[in-house]
């Protein structure tokens, strides 16, 4: 059952993780009118005092007059958490870090918006979909595809509802490879950085700037290249694009049954559903839908079809039609002030995210692997079944 919404109209509101993709979130909040972000946190410091300087400044009237108190800033998000007058969060932590302060968050019952993809391993993400859905949280998983870009991945998920296509025989998803072990020498670690916090559940290993930039950075850490912290550009994009695909053949909530894995060296992996679909890593950009009677190609800049009438033509009014979404946050925002379930769900996440390790697994193993999407475990494979979970470091057991 959904908590009630929340008394005050506006949400007071903080940020886990100050980063590159949290710059241009943090801002977009900003000007949220139901909105108030009043507190941050992050492990470095030079982004920590920056992210209070554009919340400050932003506020700068209202904090004038006395009706804003100011940006609390926290190192750690488990004292972040303690704060009394917290409604909602929003973690833009690295991905090894996004489970920890969703379960510590979502206990408190507040309301979370977390970047993808969703979590570092399968179990881990059940572990979250239960424990949200245990408290009554509102959760919007940061897959803006389906929001934002023009609506061009929503138009495309609705013509194939609507049979545009025929039936869907082959999707391309043109995303970059596996994550890697991190084999980054230590170098000299910054003061002003708890790099023990950054770390979390991950592997105790000496600092890198590759993996933590030091102060204010315009670039996406290389920590998605490793798999102690990420799964790759095939995650790192595959949430994205993944997402979509599932989202058009109506796997939400659900994944394949097989995945095969090509040559050692090689890249390819296919996945099969139990309907027979079969989806590739790899084609052009974005996704690429091949039904019986027509393809359609989609990615933030493009949407386009080999027969212009499977775009052009208005759909029917009985129709299936996805949820309005022009605007992720927005949406979010919106769920919250409702309870209703916004347009990705911490399932959805979890299921998209589950796609990515799944390819992750196949190009570890190099060989075929037969999933059970129900119970979320491989039916064949003992050693395939143990990279599904991850023992964290000392000191970092899941609170459930």
């Amino acid at each position: 059952m959904l908590v009630a919404a929340p008394k005050n109209d506006r949400l007071n509101v903080a940020f886990i993780g100050y980063g590159k993709r949290a710059y241009a979130v943090l801002g977009h909040a900003l000007r949220q009118a139901d909105v108030r972000v009043v507190a941050v946190c992050e492990v470095e410091g030079t982004r920590l005092a920056k992210a209070k300087e554009v919340v400050e400044k932003y506020y700068a009237a209202d904090q004038k007059s006395g009706s804003y108190r100011g940006c609390r800033t926290y190192v750690d998000y488990r004292e972040l958490l303690e704060r009394e007058d917290l409604d909602a969060v929003v973690i833009m932590t690295p991905d090894h870090m996004h489970v920890h302060p969703a379960l510590a968050a979502a206990k408190k019952k507040l309301d979370i918006y977390c970047e993808k993809p969703l979590t570092r391993t399968i179990a881990e993400g059940r572990m979250l979909v239960d424990t949200v859905k245990k408290h009554g949280v509102i959760f919007q998983t940061g897959s803006q595809q389906r929001s934002e870009f023009g609506g061009r991945f929503r138009t495309a998920v609705e013509m194939i509802w609507a049979g545009r296509i025929g039936d869907v025989k082959t999707i391309r998803v043109g995303v970059g490879g596996p994550a890697g072990p991190c084999d980054l020498p230590t170098q000299a670690k910054p003061d002003n950085l708890n790099w023990d916090l950054w770390l979390g559940p991950a592997p105790l290993r000496g600092y890198h700037e590759d993996l933590c930039p030091k102060g204010m950075h315009q670039h996406y850490p290389a920590f998605r290249k490793y798999e102690e912290y990420a799964g790759g550009a095939l995650s790192d994009m595959g949430a994205h694009h993944f997402d979509i695909a599932q989202w058009a053949i109506g796997m939400d909530g659900s994944g394949p049954v097989k995945i095969e894995a090509p040559a050692r060296g090689e890249t390819g992996l296919k996945f099969t559903y139990a309907n027979g679909i079969e989806m590739f890593h790899g084609g052009p950009g974005g996704c690429t839908f091949e039904g019986t009677e027509g393809t359609i190609w989609v990615d933030r800049s493009l949407l386009k079809s080999d027969k212009p009438e499977i775009l052009s033509a208005p759909l029917a009014p009985g129709d299936r039609r996805a949820m309005a979404s022009k605007d992720h946050f927005r949406n979010w925002l919106d769920g919250i002030k409702s309870r209703t379930e916004p347009i990705c769900s911490v399932e959805t996440g979890h299921r998209t995210a589950s796609i990515c390790h799944l390819g992750n697994f196949g190009y570890k193993l190099r060989r075929t692997l037969l999933w059970d999407p129900v119970k979320e475990q491989f039916r064949d494979n003992g050693e395939a079944n143990a990279l599904t979970a991850r023992t964290p470091r000392d000191g970092w057991a899941y609170e459930l």
